[in-house]
């Protein structure tokens, strides 16, 4: 593993780094790199660079940054002033002079002018940013998040960008990251008139960037009981109305919210239309349905806390109710106006319950299983799920085709990695695990294929038990381990299928969705 050392060093000279900004610049120019890119786009890129150009080594880590702050510049010149923050850190101070104190909000500068500070500070005031000292971005997240700023221009040394920077780029934030010349916590200096610069930037365009806590509030809106009551068929049966408390129950709605919000950002509109809506509410009708359908074929009693459908009214009426969701999802779609929509829900539709079949299948008659048998299933059950919102979402703006394929390659490394990670998770808990076709147990199964043992296994009366007694649990730890690796790969190339997007914002949004599906 490289030191910090071997690749936390800046460029010794003014003239050093001046001049390889300016290459940097026209390197990122020429590859055309869109944001928001990873930290494994940023690696490699350094990398090549540092190739390219015969460089040290040991300046990959300020490379990275600067690459970074390249992609984004265009977008935080774009950014109001008023939208931005200057954060520099307290060790810019003179440690000998400065008598500033120190609250929760950061220093409170005397203005002794012994230092650089109240000279940025005056700076960023003049053209209405926001400008505080303190340590980390840690401190100005929960601002983006809020959307009290959209971008940050951070001046910090190397070591702390270390455990910041990766927060930065995680919640693809627009930001510029401005190293200091030396490590140390005291007494250290920044290329001045490069910070002035950064935070002077104006374009004639102005960003437009998604206001994700918006776009929730609008979802919760949607599923609410009024709302529900509006766009479901209006009856007082039993069935309908024990659809409709379904659907304004519990869930994390992913699958309308990728779906709405692919649409604003490859829409740039900032008002949502009514078919949009119709879609997202069919798309959650379509996914509970396939919720109550799931629970009968599982006998599983108890979601979101509370009992199932078919525990609290039967199986028969279960069934229905899943029914009436899947009827209810095709005839807000006719609403819409858009045949396209209907098919590719169709399409998701039937893929779900050839997957479920497989599974289903397989655990009437439960036997040595391949790890492609088990990502075959994802692809058929899981992956749909995914796609099919964000399709959805590209066919409400007015169908672009040519980047679904980029989309079904996200989807279906999303999709993969997000039930590998599901997998691992059923072993954190002490609840039983029910035998079913798992990354887990077929990398078991792989791992260990004798007969003997796979008769054992695929008989035992507690899985968990089974797998943790003596003589198995370094297996299950070999199979765990491996399904981790695995999934880190899919993580991989759910980032990596995101190079082919040339729409800033929903890159942006395809970034953040990663990060909280695969935590």
């Amino acid at each position: 593993m490289e030191s910090k050392q071997q690749i936390y060093n800046v460029p010794g000279s003014l003239k050093e780094r001046v001049d390889l900004r300016n290459i940097i610049r026209l390197f990122v120019r020429e590859q055309l790199l869109v944001p928001p890119l990873s930290m494994d786009d940023l690696s490699g890129l350094s990398e090549r660079f540092i190739q390219e150009y015969s460089l040290n080594p040991s300046v990959k880590g300020w490379l990275m940054v600067e690459v970074n702050n390249c992609v984004w510049q265009d977008t935080v010149a774009s950014i109001p002033y008023e939208k931005r923050i200057l954060l520099l850190p307290k060790c810019l101070s003179n440690s000998t002079k400065c008598k500033a104190e120190i609250d929760e909000l950061g220093l409170l500068c005397h203005r002794c002018n012994h230092c650089s500070i109240p000279d940025l500070q005056d700076k960023a005031d003049s053209l209405g940013m926001m400008s505080i000292v303190a340590e980390g971005f840690t401190s100005v997240i929960g601002l983006i998040e809020n959307r009290v700023i959209d971008t940050v221009i951070g001046v910090s040394c190397l070591d702390s960008l270390e455990k910041a920077f990766p927060l930065l780029i995680d919640n693809a934030v627009p930001g510029l990251a401005i190293p200091l010349n030396i490590a140390g916590c005291k007494d250290t200096t920044v290329d001045y008139d490069y910070v002035e610069q950064m935070i002077s930037m104006q374009s004639d365009k102005e960003a437009y960037l998604l206001d994700y806590d918006h776009l929730k509030t609008t979802l919760k809106k949607w599923f609410d009981k009024e709302n529900i009551e509006k766009h479901l068929s209006s009856s007082s049966d039993q069935t309908s109305s024990v659809a409709r408390t379904w659907m304004e129950g519990d869930g994390k709605r992913w699958r309308p919210y990728l779906l709405m919000s692919t649409y604003m950002a490859l829409s740039g509109q900032r008002d949502i239309p009514p078919e949009v809506e119709l879609a997202a509410i069919a798309v959650e009708c379509f996914h509970k349905a396939s919720l109550v359908h799931d629970d009968i074929q599982d006998n599983d009693t108890i979601r979101y806390g509370k009992e199932t459908v078919n525990a609290a009214y039967g199986v028969p009426i279960a069934i229905n109710v899943g029914d009436i969701l899947l009827g209810e999802g095709y005839r807000l779609l006719t609403k819409c106006g858009r045949m396209e929509l209907l098919r590719v829900s169709a399409e998701a539709h039937i893929s779900l319950c050839k997957g479920q079949g497989m599974e289903l299948e397989w655990s009437k008659s439960p036997q040595a299983l391949s790890m492609d048998f088990v990502l075959d299933i994802f692809c058929n059950k899981t992956v749909p799920a995914f796609d099919v919102s964000l399709i959805m979402g590209v066919i409400c703006t007015g169908n672009d085709p040519h980047i679904y394929a980029t989309l079904h390659t996200y989807s279906r490394a999303l999709g993969i990695a997000y039930q590998l990670q599901d997998d691992m998770e059923d072993f954190d808990t002490d609840e039983v695990i029910a035998l079913r076709p798992s990354s887990v147990l077929a990398a078991i199964c792989e791992l260990n294929p004798d007969k003997n043992f796979i008769h054992l296994l695929m008989h035992c009366e507690n899985l968990k038990t089974f797998l943790n007694l003596p003589e198995n649990k370094i297996l299950l730890s070999k199979a765990i381990e491996r399904v981790k690796q695995m999934a880190q790969t899919y993580h991989k190339e759910a980032l990596q299928a995101l190079h082919e997007i040339s729409n800033i914002e929903l890159k942006r949004l395809l970034f953040r969705v990663t990060k909280r599906i695969l935590k």
